[in-house]
């Protein structure tokens, strides 16, 4: 499953960039006429500490803090996946004081819950893609194999003799696990969890066999020896786990990137989010944001609202394709 998500995104953002940008250093205004930001922002994380939603959202707030001098307070309102943060986003005030780091999880919630569903290309507005960040495919060190294709020998020849633990229902691990078993004709035994830092307690204990997370959150225990990675989602190495190779080397065609950008509810004046999305793509290009981002294996990226809202509508249909083949039904 090819993204292509930073051509596109570049190409977009050239074409219409330069007047935006150009506009919103002009300065935004609220609807009484103020200056904005004018008083605190909050961003919230829709995952519990210890996953690239979370520490995404505070690399962000602290730099727009130190720019804006207002205070920018991250909240974790964690559950089904975002679900929940994506809720509390669409319901607030479309002023720019509240956004959402949000991940593919926007896109694939109206297809797995029934429950309070958003439609994310009309109920949110797209602010800028922060970063793209790959997966990798990790086990504990009791499960017997090495590599995807043993791993996949035994999964083939003993249905459900792995158990996959994920951050959440239609969260970018589960669904890298759900493509990995529609491609290589395998089943693992699905276990969702309240995000990433929940998964791992469980998979390094033992009691979990593999797992599917963000490289950031997982590269300490694999240097460590407490997981072992034995394969990357993306078609190329990547420069934290250069020894890992990608999963396509197995399983040709396997691919999947996961990306993380902010969000606010439906509403919000375009010069907001023009001077938001301005910042972050400013932010993103010095070289201590770019290079705290690649240290946790993330791509930077910062993108124009509008190349962002353009890129959601073409990742949801990618999405769609991928659950229906998984045959992965709603759940409340």
């Amino acid at each position: 499953m090819k993204l292509n998500m930073r051509n596109d995104i570049l190409a977009a953002s050239f074409l219409i960039g330069v007047s935006a940008i150009a506009h919103a250093q002009m300065g935004a205004s609220t609807g009484s006429g103020q200056a904005y930001p004018v008083k605190p922002l909050r961003i919230l994380a829709g995952f519990a500490p210890g996953g690239f939603s979370d520490t995404s959202a505070r690399i962000v707030a602290q730099k727009l803090s130190a720019t804006w001098g207002q205070q920018v307070l991250v909240e974790n309102r964690t559950g089904a996946n975002g679900l929940i943060a994506g809720d509390v986003t669409a319901k607030s005030p479309p002023d720019g004081y509240t956004l959402y780091m949000t991940s593919p999880g926007l896109l694939t919630n109206p297809m797995l819950y029934t429950k309070q569903p958003r439609d994310p290309l009309k109920e949110f507005t797209a602010v800028s893609l922060v970063a793209d960040i790959p997966n990798v495919l990790v086990i504990h060190p009791s499960v017997p194999v090495r590599n995807v294709k043993e791993l996949l020998a035994i999964a083939r020849s003993k249905p459900g003799a792995f158990t996959q633990a994920t951050a959440g229902m239609g969260s970018p691990g589960h669904l890298s696990g759900e493509l990995l078993q529609q491609m290589a004709n395998i089943k693992f035994i699905h276990v969702p969890y309240k995000g990433t830092g929940a998964a791992m307690i469980d998979l390094l204990s033992g009691q979990i066999d593999l797992s599917f997370p963000s490289i950031s959150a997982v590269v300490t225990q694999v240097k460590e020896g407490k997981l072992r990675a034995i394969g990357v989602t993306t078609v190329k190495r990547v420069p934290m786990l250069p020894d890992v190779p990608p999963i396509a080397e197995t399983v040709p065609g396997y691919e999947v990137v996961g990306w993380y950008g902010l969000v606010g509810p439906a509403g919000i004046p375009r010069e907001i989010t023009q001077k938001i999305s301005t910042e972050i793509s400013r932010m993103i290009a010095t070289p201590e944001i770019r290079d705290r981002l690649l240290r946790e294996g993330a791509g930077p990226i910062g993108s124009t609202p509008e190349a962002f809202s353009a890129f959601l509508a073409q990742d949801q249909a990618k999405w769609a394709r991928v659950i229906r083949a998984a045959n992965i039904k709603p759940s409340e």
